[in-house]
């Protein structure tokens, strides 16, 4: 299926922003160092984020699935897994899947996952069309909706800014909560506005290495119908940096209950580690397994998840 993960990526990513937006100098350990400018320091990041996406378009890398169904004992009932390979379509995200719980698709399961595969980007390719022939282009190819920095600095309260070490680099840590009495305009901005965490900035490189975050109230759209997302529901997300030349997601995790559209639900928990980042191009049909073209670049070794 198409990646509408990547939406929950921008939600994590914008709730990071919103952090970091405080206008607030961080508290630093070393009183010797000059400290950031926050604001600066969050244009540099959403500039970095963009060139992010763009460069992750060369990549294809793998990402493993696992979703944990509790009881109402709060026992684990039911442990699924699915394992797939990401990467770009003609300018589309895609995910073609591998494995389910732990078996690999036979040839004809596989037929049909590419048939599907071609089926959706050629889709999202006319949505993305009709978009730009309208004068509505956007850089998602999904046409979901965005948050400008100037946005984000009205949504939310900043507390506690500091300097944090973490695995090893500098980071700049600042809480967020958002703020109850904002008005919003639209589906991204309304989770920002039900959700408070804590977001991790390299210092260096100005891009967001972690965030932790929870809903503070249940969130819906569509009277659940298109998203439904639990109070209490949190999540934390770690970034790595792959080939010394960009930050991606390597890990993410969620514990409560959400549901958006068909394509991401979970009740209980759910956890997703990317890996095996590799260089890759694709103009036109998947291939087959068999038949996928070599990476242009050595596959790179997944990337260390220590944990802070």
């Amino acid at each position: 299926m198409l990646l509408r993960r990547r939406e929950l990526h921008t939600v994590i990513l914008l709730v990071a922003c919103s952090a970091a937006c405080a206008g607030l100098r961080a508290q630093d350990a070393d009183p010797t160092k000059p400290l950031p400018d926050i604001p600066s320091l969050l244009h540099d990041v959403e500039t970095n984020q963009r060139k992010a996406e763009a460069v992750e378009k060369d990549y294809i890398y793998r990402s493993v699935l696992t979703k944990q169904q509790l009881d109402s004992h709060g026992n684990v009932k039911k442990t699924t897994t699915s394992e797939a390979d990401h990467f770009w379509l003609d300018g589309v995200p895609v995910m073609r899947i591998l494995k389910k719980d732990g078996k690999a698709l036979n040839p004809d399961e596989l037929a049909k996952e590419d048939k599907r595969i071609d089926s959706e980007a050629a889709k999202a390719r006319d949505r993305r069309a009709k978009a730009e022939s309208s004068g509505k282009e956007r850089s998602d190819p999904h046409g979901e909706d965005e948050v400008t920095v100037s946005r984000l600095l009205e949504l939310g309260r900043f507390t506690n800014p500091r300097r944090v070490q973490l695995n090893g680099r500098d980071t700049i840590a600042v809480d967020f909560a958002g703020d109850p009495k904002a008005k919003t305009r639209n589906r991204l901005e309304d989770m920002i506005h039900d959700l408070a965490g804590t977001a991790w900035i390299d210092e260096e490189d100005h891009v967001l290495v972690r965030t932790e975050g929870r809903f503070t109230n249940t969130f819906k759209v569509g009277l659940g119908l298109v998203a439904n997302i639990r109070q209490g529901t949190h999540f934390t997300a770690q970034w790595a940096k792959i080939n010394d030349e960009v930050w991606l997601l390597s890990h993410a995790e969620g514990r409560g209950a959400a549901r958006l559209l068909l394509f991401w639900n979970f009740d209980g928990s759910a956890s997703v580690n990317d890996s095996d980042y590799r260089k890759f191009r694709a103009t036109s049909t998947v291939l087959p397994a068999t038949a996928m073209p070599a990476p242009a670049n050595p596959p790179a070794k997944p990337a260390p998840q220590s944990q802070p």
